[in-house]
């Protein structure tokens, strides 16, 4: 074989004390060492960091044996992220560094490896203050590879796939990044095209193409062969996507020829009890979560993603905006920006151009001295930057709302800028005129303006620069500003406006899931917020959103409960506090406010058969159906309506007391690869199957077979129970855990058992 990728997740050690023999203890890649450590409501930059104490240095080692070293091959250790501040040894020589923790990097080991056994050594320094303004995890928290190369091979950061459709073939230029002869296979549905150059380019014709979008994401597979004096030197696979993306001023964003709103949710990385150590098949199971939604898009926030994310977003369905890092000079990224940008940005575009998922590139957020010639030239000198690696997406930057403290204050020496932000005397801009300027300079930049949080100004923008598309990079889930003040609390929601105007070429809610760190204070340990908690347990405003993106009928109901506690969201982050239940004890026909999301025609409602009349929902703010109703225990019916048939509904029902605990299948079957991670949640139900939201039992959890419990997640940011257990207290009446498999194949058994309710199983297939 020519190339060999080997992925080294296992046998790893890790201490985060003094690396000696005996301080050693076993771990899994990924690993965050953070998630597990101390909670410290004093710890330095806690808000940030979910209070995790997650300081120090920490030592990482493996054993690694290599039966024979190849004459005429290189060998090379990459890791897709480690953070931060990581040394690497081999056999005690020095390899390699790397300073930021989002960034690839690949270190050439041959003449450090011996055959036999091999000693890696990795230092993690998370010493350096201040870290990122979201949980950010500390170690190993990527995958690892061992790589295998004749001398002479592809290199896969000087590949881009080029690729335009005319009429109904698609024409691809393939740059292989050498002048040697290089030959390729493009396959698909048992179909084969093929080509070859030695001049470094390749041509190639898709006859009858199938065309990559979000509702049909079709992929070919592309195989790269290398050769050198007529022997086979390499063969590098990857997989592409064809399709066309076009910007037209004042008419939106046209994909394959047909106009798209983007319907996107922002992301952080971490997965809640997992921290940022998430596999591929976790981040699965959230994205199907989102797509089910009706969910296009994902913005990776403020930072390169784990390599496998974005294969999983090609696969799916999703496009992503993606940007290498938050702020530049100010915040985390100052001691590494003046250094640091270029190979970090040239690392984010080499790595990931050739995704089709990828719709457009980012270059910074929020950063300091917006619209000041300081940031201008900055800005510049990025985006100029970017282009000559990919000139074939929009490039952007997402502005926030313009505040008029930058000219006296140097925000590099301000450590937690989001708290100064927050914290600071009332700077906002609230001159209309004197907002528009610094966004109509940053508008001569980017190819689209990129706003966060500015739906308000839209009209404005647009009317001064008519000749760029607004993208909406983070928005509020349901209140809006007013023209003269950033935040006002009314019920306007912000995805109104994507509607309402064709230059606006969608929104990207802040956030799609909760994630660690930015807590608004003890003893949340991080942002509340989401459409969905981070055991993916879905929100009342998600089936708002349902409502809006998808074109699947639904009609979804809840009631307003702020006997409930509060999740510490963010004010203007916030949304009413609706909750999907109809138990309300201390109550006896006392009006309760409802809501209904639907996107029907028509809605019917009744209450223990009772019909109660509503308006459609078209003549509703928002569309959203909004009342009030006695509180009688029973049995109410939401009824959705498409040319006066019944087409769904739903229903919400008084649940009794607690009495045995369900899981949502009987029954799964799982691919029995090694480190395959999953995630289960059991509900309480009464003696009728109805779900009691309000149950908060202890729940304990107990695995045999091939598998072990990782963590547990009830969703509950709040909570102080401690993710690496086998159990934790229900919220809102469920309780989720993550399992691995170890790699054999075999029958697990899950229990969960709770004091005074019958226990529940399921069954997992490893095969």
């Amino acid at each position: 074989m020519c190339r060999v990728e080997t992925r080294l997740m296992t046998g790893w050690e890790f201490t985060l004390n003094e690396p000696e023999e005996t301080n050693f203890d076993p771990v899994h890649l990924p690993h965050d060492w953070a998630i597990t450590a101390p909670m410290n409501r004093n710890m330095n930059q806690g808000e940030a960091q979910g209070f995790r104490d997650r300081w120090g240095i920490g030592w990482y080692r493996k054993q690694l044996r290599l039966p024979k070293k190849k004459i005429g091959y290189i060998y090379q250790l990459q890791f897709d992220g480690v953070y931060e501040n990581s040394t690497v040894w081999l056999n005690g020589i020095h390899v390699g560094d790397q300073k930021y923790g989002y960034s690839r990097f690949t270190l050439d080991i041959t003449k450090a490896l011996i055959e036999g056994d091999n000693l890696i050594q990795v230092k993690v320094d998370n010493t350096s203050f201040p870290a990122d303004r979201w949980y950010s995890g500390a170690g190993i928290y990527r995958t690892v590879k061992l790589l295998e190369l004749r001398e002479k091979h592809l290199k896969p950061d000087n590949i881009q796939v080029l690729s335009e459709v005319i009429g109904e073939t698609g024409v691809l230029k393939i740059h292989t990044g050498t002048s040697s002869l290089v030959m390729a296979n493009i396959t698909k549905d048992g179909l084969n095209w093929n080509g070859e150059s030695d001049n470094g380019t390749i041509h190639i014709e898709l006859p009858n193409v199938k065309l990559w979008s979000p509702d049909e994401p079709n992929l070919y597979n592309l195989e790269l062969s290398l050769y050198d004096g007529g022997e086979l030197s390499d063969v590098y696979s990857l997989r592409i996507g064809v399709r066309t993306i076009e910007t037209v001023p004042g008419k939106g964003l046209y994909v394959n020829g047909h106009m798209v709103k983007i319907k996107g949710l922002c992301i952080h990385q971490d997965a809640g009890s997992l921290g940022v150590a998430v596999t591929p098949e976790i981040w699965k199971e959230r994205f199907i979560k989102f797509k089910e939604i009706g969910c296009n898009a994902v913005r990776i926030s403020h930072h390169i993603p784990a390599a496998e994310l974005l294969d999983l977003c090609d696969e799916l369905g999703l496009f992503v905006y993606e940007e290498p890092f938050d702020k530049w000079t100010g915040g985390s990224y100052r001691r590494y920006f003046e250094t640091e940008w270029q190979r970090d940005l040239e690392c984010m575009v080499r790595r990931d151009r050739n995704h089709p998922c990828i719709f457009m590139w980012g270059v910074g957020n929020e950063v300091e001295n917006q619209g000041q010639d300081s940031m201008l030239k900055i800005l510049k000198m990025l985006k100029d930057h970017l282009v000559t690696l990919d000139d074939t997406r929009p490039v952007s930057y997402a502005m926030n709302p313009h505040f008029n403290y930058e000219s006296n204050v140097d925000l590099s020496k301000v450590n937690d800028i989001q708290q100064f932000v927050d914290t600071e005397s009332d700077t906002e801009i609230y001159n209309l005129k004197e907002r528009i300027e610094r966004i109509q300079r940053i508008a001569d930049i980017v190819d689209i303006i990129s706003c966060n949080y500015q739906e308000q100004w839209y009209s404005a923008i647009h009317d001064v620069i008519p000749d760029k598309l607004i993208l909406g990079t983070e928005t509020y889930q349901y209140f809006r500003g007013h023209t003269d003040q950033m935040q006002n609390f009314s019920e306007d929601v912000p995805w109104m406006d994507v509607e309402k105007h064709d230059y606006v070429i969608g929104g990207m809610l802040w956030t799609g899931i909760d994630y660690l760190g930015e807590s608004m204070g003890y003893p949340s340990k991080g942002w509340a917020g989401s459409l969905f908690w981070t055991n993916n347990e879905r929100k009342p405003l998600s089936y708002l959103y349902e409502s809006y993106w998808s074109e699947k009928p639904m009609v979804y109901m809840a009631v307003m409960d702020y006997s409930l506690q509060g999740e510490a969201v963010k004010e203007h982050w916030d949304a009413p506090r609706y909750a999907s239940h109809w138990n309300f004890p201390r109550m006896k026909k006392t009006v309760i406010p409802y809501m209904i999301a639907t996107n029907c025609e028509e809605v019917t409602l009744e209450l223990n058969g009772k019909p109660y009349f509503l308006r459609k929902p078209s003549s509703y703010p928002n569309r959203m159906i909004t009342g009030f109703l006695p509180y009688l225990p029973g049995t109410i019916i939401v009824r959705g309506f498409q040319n006066e048939l019944e087409v769904c509904q739903y229903t919400l029902r008084t649940a009794g007391p607690s009495v045995k605990l369900d899981f949502d299948t009987k029954e799964v079957w799982l691919d029995a690869r090694e480190d395959y991670y999953h995630l289960l949640t059991v509900r309480a139900k009464d003696t009728d199957g109805t779900p009691v939201f309000r149950e908060s039992a202890k729940v304990n959890f107990q695995i045999s077979g091939p598998a072990e419990i990782v963590r547990v997640d009830n969703g509950d940011l709040c909570s102080s129970e401690p993710y690496d257990r086998n159990w934790m207290h229900m919220y809102r009446g469920c309780l989720s855990t993550i399992i691995r498999l170890t790699g054999e194949p075999g029958r697990v058994m899950l229990t969960a058992c709770a004091d005074g309710m019958h226990s529940a199983e399921i069954v997992i297939h490893a095969g």
